[in-house]
């Protein structure tokens, strides 16, 4: 006798032929449960479309023509829901790797938890040098940001959600509007969270290496695209944070360079230079990343991670963010950055 799947399993691709394949064989390993998968191909101009075909057991459909003010990922995943039938929705991204057992533990927790909500950062695979130093320091700044533990607290006005894992319960996912109600939100996972959290849903966040890793980008070009994109609307004062992260981290290396140029002779000023080392390194320490990508990241990071939230905040000032070959009109994002971040602000500050 076949079991009724349990979760539904929703991946919007566009041009992902690098990785589609190894998410889908990913989920191979979850034996013993049974869900489906549904890949929405995003108007793919690669081999994307063909790769999920290949797979056995992948419903696959194509995307709706993308809707005027609707960002492709929403555009996507909204066609994508035609084609649902379980009580639970994954909405993952086509380069997350799923490790065995991941999606039912994942379903055991959020009932366990009784939660409506269950996101998981995933573990992040780094390769390049630019990638091994910059992530590290960006994802310690949304830990400070966005702390799980305020996320995670149904007392708490913070509110936020991953987009390359949510599992959602359909009934409260369907009550909240789903992600037609934030189809122009370029951060639709943190806007997502907020409408959970603003209709009294309850919400779990975590970091979870246990259950999934992911490969964002495969290069400089992607990783500033992609960050450019996301960093202006994720913190609320961007030129501030970028201004005073690199005070912060320039201080110790004109330090040393006062001391080489024997400007500064006293002894005392080398513990100076350490230990503005040592508050960078402690500050990244949240990243969830190794030593050695923590100190890439407070000697080359923190300049890039600057120069990110600056590049960010005047393309969004400009009012328009590339992404995937498509454009968006972000007109409002000043008015957005603005608002506090909060629940009751109802958007991504």
């Amino acid at each position: 006798m076949v079991m009724a799947p349990q979760v539904s399993v929703i991946i919007p691709a566009r041009n992902e032929e690098a990785s589609l394949g190894a998410c889908l064989d990913s989920f191979s390993d979850q034996s013993g449960f049974s869900f489906e998968v549904i890949v929405v191909d995003d108007h793919s101009t690669d081999r994307t479309k063909e790769i999920a075909k290949s797979m056995p057991g992948v419903q696959v459909i194509d995307a709706d023509p993308l809707r005027p003010g609707w960002t492709g990922k929403n555009n996507a995943i909204v066609t994508g829901l035609r084609l649902v039938r379980c009580k639970w929705i994954l909405f993952t991204d086509a380069d997350t790797i799923h490790l065995p057992g991941s999606l039912p533990r994942a379903l055991d927790e959020a009932r366990s938890n009784q939660v409506d909500m269950l996101s998981y950062s995933p573990e992040q695979i780094a390769v390049t040098l630019w990638e091994r130093a910059t992530l590290p320091v960006v994802f310690a700044e949304l830990a400070r940001q966005y702390p799980p533990s305020k996320v995670s607290d149904p007392n708490s006005p913070e509110a936020a959600a991953n987009g390359q894992y949510i599992l959602v319960r359909r009934e409260a996912y369907e009550a909240v509007g789903g992600h037609a109600a934030v189809a122009s939100e370029i951060l639709e996972d943190v806007a997502l969270a907020r409408a959970f959290k603003a209709a009294g849903y309850k919400i779990r966040f975590r970091y979870a290496p246990d259950a999934v890793r992911t490969r964002m980008y495969r290069n400089f070009s992607q990783l500033r695209e992609g960050w450019t994109k996301n960093l202006a609307v994720l913190f609320p004062n961007p030129g501030w944070l970028a201004i005073r992260l690199l005070l912060l981290w320039a201080f110790p290396w004109v330090v040393l360079s006062l001391r080489l140029a024997h400007v500064l002779t006293d002894l005392s000023w080398d513990t100076v230079f350490i230990l503005g080392l040592v508050f960078h390194f402690l500050r990244i320490r949240s990243s969830n990343f190794g030593i050695e990508k923590i100190v890439l990241g407070a000697i080359f990071g923190v300049p890039m991670f600057a120069y990110l939230l600056l590049r960010s905040k005047r393309a969004h000032s400009k009012g328009s963010v590339a992404w995937k070959g498509r454009s968006y009109d972000q007109k409002d994002s000043t008015s957005k950055r603005s608002e506090p971040t909060s629940v009751s602000a109802g958007r991504i500050s």
